[in-house]
């Protein structure tokens, strides 16, 4: 990218507490749009409750069922009902969780698929960031040493038609060369996860809560 920021103003920047942006608690990306998803190794329970994510605080608690009460928040079905489309660039600053079992994302959804991870942290693999692009196939696992438990990274991912790139901490670590197409768009989903064991352990018996934080979540959309 030759120039940052592409555009002098973001066509988006993230309130979580608004419902006009953001719908709490459901999500199509779930079976009947939620609560739960056990199809893809999740504990998640998935509530509207604003504490759980609407301060930017995602947040996972303990239910007497075996399951977690977790934070999600999408743009699909709000009133504004933005979408990201092919050339924006997504930006955040994000804390990872510290808890084994955490499963914190920023990725993005529509009418069954069109998914791209901006990235995934599980806490047993400690430096580690999972970045996928499941539109087409793209992904790369990027370790460094300032990815930690708890620990700050600000994410750049340019949803290129022909190349989806990833920055971490304002350095470019992967380019897929696959991209979304040109005419593809998405929804927003910001949640945290909790895992059920098939492939990251599942909590430790002793925590009963855990959260990751999201700031500064802006789009940028290019004139050009």
């Amino acid at each position: 990218m030759s120039s940052w920021p592409p555009a002098d103003e973001p066509v988006f920047t993230a309130d979580f507490a608004s419902p006009e942006q953001w719908v709490a608690g459901r999500s199509w990306a779930y079976p009947d749009g939620g609560p739960v998803n056990p199809g893809d190794d999740k504990l998640d329970h998935l509530v509207a409750d604003p504490t759980y994510s609407r301060a930017g605080t995602f947040r996972a608690t303990r239910r007497g069922d075996g399951l977690w009460d977790t934070g999600l928040l999408t743009t699909e079905g709000s009133a504004e009902g933005f979408e990201v489309r092919a050339g924006d660039v997504l930006e955040a600053r994000v804390r990872l969780p510290e808890e084994t079992g955490a499963w914190p994302a920023i990725w993005t959804w529509r009418d069954g698929g069109q998914e791209v991870d901006v990235f995934e942290y599980h806490p047993d693999n400690p430096d580690l960031l999972e970045l996928s692009n499941r539109v087409r196939g793209g992904y790369h696992y990027h370790r460094a040493p300032g990815i930690r438990p708890g620990g700050w990274v600000r994410l750049r991912v340019k949803l290129g038609a022909r190349s989806v790139v990833w920055w971490v901490d304002d350095v470019e670590v992967f380019s897929d060369g696959r991209g979304v197409g040109r005419s593809w768009h998405a929804y927003l989903i910001v949640n945290l996860s909790v895992c059920a064991g098939r492939y990251h352990p599942v909590p430790d018996p002793a925590t009963d809560e855990m959260s990751y934080e999201v700031r500064d979540l802006r789009v940028f959309r290019s004139a050009s």
